[in-house]
């Protein structure tokens, strides 16, 4: 089956797209909803595809030089050993001048029930390059009972003009919002859901509120949005709305959804989690006045050190709060940047962000030193990123007397919490055989940098050992008895 994928043009920045020749792990949004109808209960999935991490080629049969990409998605929803349902299909791009996001939405009836629910996304231009997601889901969606659909959140909304868009629900085309993130051009929170039954099991006029609470880390939460909307009973209420986010800073936030009667009592409820980076919010909004970083460690920093120890977060800092790293970073307001490096800190250590603070620096200044390549801070080079991110690895094999290929380290981590994987590696090597200018040429984690052609490159420097039909399509290389890269990195 053949699918052709909706088209979005927009870039965001926070995807972090790479160039084209770049190799990294496809970066897919999987996020679904369930909902109840007169004649069943059934799900929505949602499916995101960022387009500079799939490959784009020569659109087939196109003469006007676009490019297109494809994957093949794989959907199983599973009641013990039990496949209940099962789809497989190839979702196209559509052509275009360049990479692109895509998108596609599938509706499947189900009973109602427990289920996992599996999806694999494969990048049918590089085999190699995989996705795969597994959650449990649950319908409950009883006849004549008062209930409440999933919470659907919207990078956008309006009126279903043409009457045949897939994205489309109750007269309302509706882009699903991927990641759960709201960008920082975005100034609305848009959402959609269904209340059921209410002209049975409350036949009066009725409310719903909603509320948006501000995660701020240790089980604490500060309310910044509450609305509400009064309703007429209904077999089925559609309920869609938008609320100013602009003045929101950056965060994580918990969105609620609750169906309360005339007497203000709670009938129904449901909850949806999403981010929000808003650079201009946090510059305007800080979470610290001056006079609460009289006495914070922060104020002692001087502007070398602030700089320092602000760029030392890029490796462990949330993506979604990456770009406003960057922003106060390039900042000339001093206080700004303390202000978010205490900020920072605060969260991980309510109790003592200082000793924090100073526990990762010690490691930070120990990367530097022992990783330093004459570019930047030691912790900026490939290896010094991912000992700060990752931490330490539980082995490293190091070559340097091998007479076909560069010097190169692999390092390994038995177990890898940060993906929930295990026995992970990271291939890095030393191209131009300059000092400590040790590259990333290929990881086995999740989101990292995956070359299927690492030991081609690891050897160039004898193409006559290419394995495979020709050094063009090979991804391997003949082994000898020198040559031991692909053994260390399958056997350890």
């Amino acid at each position: 089956m053949l699918r052709k994928a909706l088209y979005i043009c927009i870039l965001h920045s926070f995807f972090f797209g790479v160039a084209p020749s770049a190799l990294r792990a496809i970066d897919v949004s999987v996020s679904y909803a369930t909902f109840g109808s007169p004649t069943g209960s059934y799900i929505e999935l949602y499916l995101y595809i960022v387009g500079s991490t799939v490959t784009f080629q020569p659109a087939e049969g196109d003469s006007t030089g676009a490019l297109d990409a494809s994957v093949e998605v794989v959907i199983l929803f599973q009641q013990g050993e039990d496949i209940v349902k099962f789809d497989k299909f190839i979702l196209n791009s559509p052509p275009a001048e360049g990479e692109v996001n895509f998108l596609d939405l599938k509706r499947y009836g189900l009973d109602d029930g427990t289920y996992t629910l599996s999806v694999s996304v494969q990048d049918t231009r590089n085999p190699s390059n995989i996705r795969q997601f597994s959650t449990g889901i649950e319908l409950d969606y009883p006849a004549g009972e008062l209930t409440q659909s999933d919470i659907q959140l919207l990078e956008m909304a309006g009126p279903d003009e043409s009457g045949t868009s897939p994205l489309a629900k109750n007269g309302i085309l509706m882009e699903p919002l991927p990641f759960n993130y709201y960008h920082w051009s975005s100034s609305l929170l848009r959402f959609y859901c269904e209340v059921y039954h209410s002209d049975i099991a409350i036949a009066d006029d009725y409310m719903i509120r909603y509320t948006v609470d501000w995660m701020q880390g240790n089980d604490r939460s500060k309310r910044v949005i509450m609305g509400h909307k009064r309703l007429k009973p209904e077999s089925v209420q559609p309920i869609l709305i938008q609320h100013d986010i602009s003045h929101l800073p950056s965060g994580n936030y918990n969105l609620t959804i609750e169906v309360r009667n005339r007497t203000n009592e709670l009938l129904s409820s449901k909850s949806a989690f999403f981010t929000r980076s808003n650079p201009e919010a946090d510059a305007s909004e800080s979470l610290l006045t001056a006079e609460d970083l009289q006495d914070a460690f922060v104020r002692e920093l001087g502007a070398e050190e602030l700089e320092y120890s602000l760029s030392a977060l890029e490796a462990i800092i949330e993506q979604t709060e990456t770009e406003i790293l960057n922003a106060v970073t390039k900042s000339p307001d001093a206080d700004a940047q303390r202000r978010f490096l205490y900020t920072y800190w605060a969260r991980q250590s309510p109790n003592n962000p200082k000793e924090a603070y100073e526990a990762y620096m010690t490691v930070v200044r120990a990367v530097d030193d022992k990783y330093a390549d004459g570019f930047g801070h030691g912790f900026q080079s490939d290896r010094g990123y991912i000992y700060l991110r990752y931490g330490q690895p539980d082995d490293i094999v190091r070559v340097d007397n091998d007479p076909t290929a560069p010097p190169y380290e692999i390092w390994i981590y038995y177990d890898f919490p940060k993906t929930r994987q295990a026995n992970v590696k990271f291939l890095f090597y030393n191209p131009n055989l300059a000092a400590n200018q040790y590259e990333l040429l290929h990881s086995t984690a999740r989101g990292e940098l995956n070359n299927p052609r690492w030991r081609q490159d690891l050897y160039r420097l004898s193409p006559t050992q290419q394995s495979g039909p020709n050094p063009v399509e090979s991804t391997g290389t003949q082994d000898n008895w020198l040559r031991h890269a692909d053994r260390f990195f399958t056997d350890f």
